[in-house]
């Protein structure tokens, strides 16, 4: 009976890993995306922007990232997301 059990959570776990595996998989890319159409902002051309600008982008971007490690090593819920130059 243990071993049935042991081999059903052997299971549960498994597919829980390969959910994840998928999830971080294609979010990851669509943040990456999404970071690569902000640095398209960068076009002097067709964009005005100051240094401080960007050091604000910067920043809530790296924020972001700080608290993905934090939410990674803990159950914290995400907060609203706002942002304003």
């Amino acid at each position: 009976m243990d071993e049935k059990k042991s081999k059903k959570n052997e299971e549960i776990v498994e597919e829980k890993r390969k959910k994840f595996v998928r999830l971080a998989e294609a979010r990851t890319v669509k943040a990456i995306k999404a970071i690569r159409v902000i640095g398209k902002l960068s076009n002097r051309v067709a964009y005005s922007y100051s240094d401080s600008d960007v050091t604000k982008i910067v920043k809530a971007l790296q924020g972001e990232v700080e608290g993905l490690k934090v939410r990674m090593k803990s159950s914290e819920r995400p907060e609203n997301v706002e942002f304003k130059l």
